[in-house]
């Protein structure tokens, strides 16, 4: 059976994610360490004691997740399980970050301070209000497409697929007006729901080229390492090892879609038949499901779950 790791994206956060992991493996307690002493202070206090609206700001969630899927993956390794048990990793936007770490290809504390960056580069990128992001299911991506352009048309603002999620899932980005009035169009086109989202920045789109600058930065300052296990970029939907390379996908990651269905599809013409979702949440195991229903998905967040998943595979 080939195995990939697939990490998940922001909008999986819950208090208390982890701290079993922390409690149970003293490898996950000395992620969650790294993570405070990365950024100076203690985010895992806030993981653990916070409150849900504080954990789910940009900045936080960003490393905060990251911190939980690393936590899952050492915790792994220490029943034995290793990142070369997978064929490829993967994650979905900021879960890129998580795969990369877990990968070896950069280190926890770098990978947490570029984080922070990221979450507060894309916050600071527009206005708050300026922009918003919608769902829309039941319409696939070229059909998106279309009416996303006829949006920025009509309106004269931006508007693009940020995400393509599953067969039946897209979510589109950009100023505000814009996607309200592609939220309509996808109403009138047949759309199973159009909804806009709760988020705090148009994430994936044009208006993001700010964030993309500060990105281009901070991460000329870090060292990349080449990968122990091929990662399937966002902006590729295809694998990639070559370090400067993924230095120049992770800028364009930010202004470009997350293509998340055509990866999981490459990954299965590759051979691959079974996704470990490791960290918080099991978003992503819906996804894949929907994009490949011969796939078997295992959802990792717990101590529980780790051990299953290292008895699985002896």
């Amino acid at each position: 059976m080939t195995r990939a790791f697939v990490f998940p994206g922001q909008g999986a956060q819950t208090i208390g994610m982890g701290k079993a992991l922390a409690e149970a493996y003293p490898a996950a307690q000395a992620v969650f360490d790294e993570v405070d002493e990365a950024l100076g202070e203690k985010l895992s206090a806030l993981i653990w004691e916070g409150t849900q609206e504080e954990l789910t700001l940009t900045r936080n969630a960003q490393p905060a997740l990251m911190a939980t899927s690393l936590a899952a993956m050492r915790a792994l390794e220490a029943e034995g399980v290793t990142v070369e048990a997978a064929a490829f990793v993967a994650g979905h936007s900021l879960g890129e970050y998580s795969a990369l770490a877990a990968a070896g290809a950069i280190s926890v504390a770098d990978t947490a301070r570029l984080l922070r960056i990221r979450g507060a580069a894309m916050q600071e990128a527009v206005a708050v209000g300026e922009g918003a992001m919608a769902a829309l299911l039941g319409l696939d991506l070229a059909t998106v497409g279309k009416l996303a352009r006829k949006a920025a048309h009509d309106t004269g603002k931006v508007c693009q697929a940020a995400n393509d999620n599953d067969p039946a899932q897209v979510v589109i980005s950009g100023h505000a007006a814009a996607v309200r009035h592609a939220v309509e169009l996808a109403q009138e086109a047949g759309a199973k729901r159009a909804v806009m989202l709760p988020v705090s920045a148009p994430f994936h789109c044009k208006l993001m080229a700010p964030a993309a600058r500060v990105m281009a930065g901070a991460l000329d300052d870090v060292d990349i390492a080449q990968p122990k296990v091929r990662l399937v970029a966002n902006v590729l939907a295809h694998d990639v090892t070559e370090p400067e390379t993924i230095r120049s996908l992770l800028v364009d990651q930010v202004t470009d879609s997350v293509r998340w269905r055509e990866s999981v599809s490459w990954m299965v013409k590759q051979g691959v038949t079974e996704f470990w979702e490791i960290g918080a949440g099991k978003a992503l195991s819906g996804m894949i499901r929907r994009i490949e229903r011969s796939a078997t998905t295992r959802a990792i967040g717990t101590p529980e779950d780790v051990k299953a998943a290292a008895q699985s595979i002896g």
